[in-house]
């Protein structure tokens, strides 16, 4: 069985499900460059939790966590199966790695999930678990958290870590919601930076990013949107970061997204 890579994507705002757009052009034709998985595991950035948490349901439900968006969205289903095996497959790769794990029933798809999913994987035929961030834990915790997972790469698992390379949404409020605004100064410094550094390899300096990367707190006023890269980043085993895309919506917005293989 070939060794799935891991991914890091940015799932930006649930239109990116039905508006044209440079990042919804990539998540239709991206899958095709990989191999096909046994199954998906994706660290989501709307699935918060104080430890992580992995979905068992067979047939998970739906989730509109977001509200003042058109009705299409709403009756959007994707109805892939959900993995027992493989959130237990994921529980025990993380116990033996000394980190606490639960199984959680009842956890339907959000919309970190199943934008990106709809578009990539579009017949729904791949089993998809959910494992929780914790928001409070930091960047260099969910590196390990990914490190620890980086096996079941080699079991057919892709491993996703689905955020946003930035997340600003006060600033995104403020800003009017003009979705071909031009692109802040302090957002192309900070995705500037993650490049070189994810290219470099340096994981230290992701794991610490708050402290190193220039204007992270006003791309990242919360970590949850940030903390599904460095999950990745762990996953890939210390791989260095491809960027496989790389666009910006609303000024603000990062869509980028990176390979590690």
């Amino acid at each position: 069985m070939a060794r799935m890579p891991s991914l890091f994507v940015s799932h930006g705002s649930p239109m990116t499900a039905i508006q044209p757009s440079a990042a919804r052009d990539f998540f239709l034709s991206f899958a095709q460059e990989l191999p096909r998985p046994k199954a998906i595991l994706i660290a989501t950035a709307h699935f918060e939790s104080a430890a992580p948490l992995l979905s068992t349901d067979e047939k998970p439900a739906m989730i509109y966590d977001f509200g003042g968006f058109p009705q299409p969205l709403f009756e959007i289903v994707y109805p892939a199966p959900g993995s027992p095996a493989v959130a237990e497959r994921a529980a025990e790769a993380l116990h033996a790695a000394g980190h606490d794990a639960y199984g959680v029933s009842d956890r339907g798809f959000d919309h970190g999930t199943w934008v990106p999913l709809s578009l990539m994987y579009p017949d729904a035929d791949i089993p998809v678990v959910q494992i929780s961030v914790q928001p409070e834990l930091g960047a260099a915790y969910h590196m390990e958290i990914g490190r620890a997972l980086a096996p079941l790469r080699d079991e057919g698992v892709l491993v996703i870590g689905s955020g946003s390379l930035t997340h600003n949404l006060y600033e995104l409020s403020r800003s009017g919601r003009q979705f071909d605004a031009p692109v802040r100064d302090w957002v192309v410094e900070f995705t500037d930076w993650i490049a070189q550094t994810l290219e470099a390899g340096s994981a230290e300096d992701i794991a610490h990013y708050r402290q190193r990367a220039p204007f992270a707190r006003e791309n990242h006023p919360t970590d949850e949107h940030f903390l599904p890269l460095p999950f990745a980043m762990g996953a890939g085993g210390g791989a260095k970061g491809q960027r496989v895309h790389a666009s910006y919506e609303y000024g603000l917005l990062a869509m980028d997204a990176y390979l590690f293989q």
